[in-house]
């Protein structure tokens, strides 16, 4: 599932903790027998290897560089967004090179910030949420600018084929699978019925900066440091000392994103999804079936009683295998978690994912491509009567209970780009006056019912081990599809997540029901879900947290 998420990282800046853990990638790349993005590493060959050990292994992945990278960031919580422990991965993966992917800065006409005029809005972020919300805004006449790194597309996106094509975006997938399958706690695969794709990253990138080309977008490529306001618009202070104002200032910089937007009190914390992942040339037989795309294989991972030992209190989380093989011989796959607090750290999936696929007998001499996508779930919704807007991961849309988030912001972008024409409409109305009306577009009490149920989801994930993950799977799996799908989609209404629940009880088998039951009685998101369905005001944060 997590190679259809965009990670959190997309606007962290090159910093001297990264630059130092290039380098000592560098040093380690050196001569042996492996290559990796057309590197040697010689410590893979004095690796000892067991019959169906792949081989080729990736050395293991270092501890973070000591450091306090904690400092840039507005909160604790804002640091987990930003990558956590695994900040120096999340920046490596957030700068790799991608040179046939458009420069931004190519297309767009700049933005002058030596013009004192007034934008209509100005988006902060050049990720999918904020290049898709740009274009749709200018689309509707308004005055747009856009402001952030030119920096490409770097993740593995995998989406639903019937999701891209309705929203016109089919055409950027370039590997298309007719059937998903996986695997819970049997040899025989549960099939879905439903077709996957994976999206080639250049042609979406390029795809959105056209579309804010044809809508006429300016852009300025800066690094944003404050955001000031005042009643008739809000000021971007830039790295440079310039300024650029707007009605609306538009936050779309990922998910860590505290410097500019103020969230709710959850005194809960930031789940995490992590995925460690490689592209590789088989040496051996793919050991599935290839006209089909791998959404999850849960079945045991075998480990001895000392590596157990050594992921300590993580050794219980579970994590499943996710594949797709794009010719006979090459595959990308994935360890995910789907969900976990604290995060399971890239180095552990690394370790699990070399053990699995020595397990399944997987060889393979060429790695093409690492990814390391991180994806922080749930936390704290955005205040909404704050001026500045949030769209995408900075507005937490992330899907809580999945990850979900690129097809979800490019789906939402036009309606919520309406919204904002709509809010604007009236040049008589103030900043603060037209935010708040974007902000309830955005968080709706009915939005806001929804995702109280998406946490009450999350929160039951963080506790189920890996026997209870695959229960839970079985049954999810068979829900009517418009259920299941709609969910994984975020488009079911309140009530029909009320259906989604009692259905899910009616499959579910009884030690299943009975953690359901408990949960919405014993855990906080229980309570949650039931004040927020009821439209009963959550109390301050001291009280939920004696309450817990």
């Amino acid at each position: 599932m997590s190679a259809t998420r965009f990670y959190a990282g997309s606007v962290l800046a090159r910093s001297p903790l990264h630059q130092s853990r290039d380098s000592e990638l560098r040093q380690t790349s050196k001569g042996g027998s492996c290559r990796i993005h057309g590197a040697s590493l010689k410590s893979a060959a004095r690796r000892t290897q067991r019959l169906c050990r792949p081989v080729c292994a990736i050395p293991p992945l270092a501890e973070a560089p000591a450091a306090n990278p904690e400092a840039a960031f507005a909160d604790v919580e804002d640091f987990t967004k930003a990558g956590g422990s695994d900040l120096h991965y999340v920046q490596k993966q957030a700068t790799k090179a991608m040179e046939d992917q458009t420069r931004i800065s190519s297309k767009l006409p700049p933005l002058d910030t030596k013009d004192s005029s007034v934008l209509d809005v100005l988006v902060v972020g050049c990720g999918p949420a904020g290049l898709s919300i740009a274009a749709e805004c200018a689309k509707r006449g308004l005055t747009v600018g856009l402001v952030g790194r030119d920096a490409p597309f770097v993740n593995n996106y995998g989406v639903w084929l019937d999701e891209f094509k309705a929203i016109g975006l089919d055409h950027c997938i370039d590997q298309v699978w007719t059937d998903t399958i996986l695997y819970t706690d049997s040899d025989a695969p549960i099939t879905t019925g439903r077709a996957y794709g994976r999206v080639e990253r250049s042609r979406l990138h390029n795809e959105l900066v056209l579309r804010c080309e044809q809508a006429g977008v300016r852009y300025v490529e800066q690094e944003v440091e404050s955001i000031d306001d005042e009643s008739k618009r809000s000021t971007v202070v830039c790295a440079d000392g310039s300024h650029i104002s707007s009605r609306l200032v538009v936050v779309a910089a990922g998910a860590a994103s505290g410097k500019f937007l103020e969230y709710d009190n959850d005194t809960r914390g930031v789940g995490v999804q992590t995925a460690y992942g490689i592209e590789v040339e088989l040496d051996s037989a793919y050991p599935y079936n290839p006209a089909s795309m791998l959404f999850m294989d849960y079945r045991d991972l075998k480990r001895t009683k000392k590596e157990e030992a050594a992921e300590g209190e993580l050794s219980q989380r579970p994590s499943f295998l996710y594949a797709m093989p794009t010719t006979p011989t090459r595959v990308f796959f994935q360890e995910t978690c789907l969900a976990s607090r604290p995060a399971m750290p890239f180095s552990m999936l690394q370790k699990r994912l070399d053990a699995r696929l020595a397990q399944l007998g997987v060889k393979y001499s060429v790695v093409h491509e690492e990814e390391w996508s991180y994806i922080p779930v749930g936390g704290s919704l955005p205040l909404t009567t704050q001026q500045h807007l949030g769209f995408g991961a900075a507005a937490s849309m992330i899907h809580p209970a999945t990850g979900y988030s690129i097809t979800r912001s490019l789906t939402e972008a036009p309606h919520y780009a309406t919204a904002l024409a709509a809010a604007l409409r009236s040049p008589s109305r103030t900043s603060p006056e037209a935010a708040a009306l974007a902000w309830d577009h955005l968080w709706s009490q009915e939005r806001k019912r929804q995702q109280s149920f998406m946490i009450f989801g999350l929160e039951l994930i963080l506790q189920l081990d890996t026997p209870a993950t695959r229960d839970f799977f079985n049954a999810f799996f068979k829900l009517p599809p418009r259920l299941w799908r709609g969910f994984l989609a975020s488009n079911l209404s309140s009530l029909d997540l009320l259906l989604f629940a009692f259905s899910t009880f009616l499959v579910a088998s009884n030690p299943l029901r009975f953690r359901l039951i408990r949960h919405l009685i014993v855990d906080p998101s229980g309570a949650n879900l039931i004040r927020t369905y009821a439209g009963i005001k959550n109390p301050p944060a001291g009280d939920q947290e004696k309450s817990t």
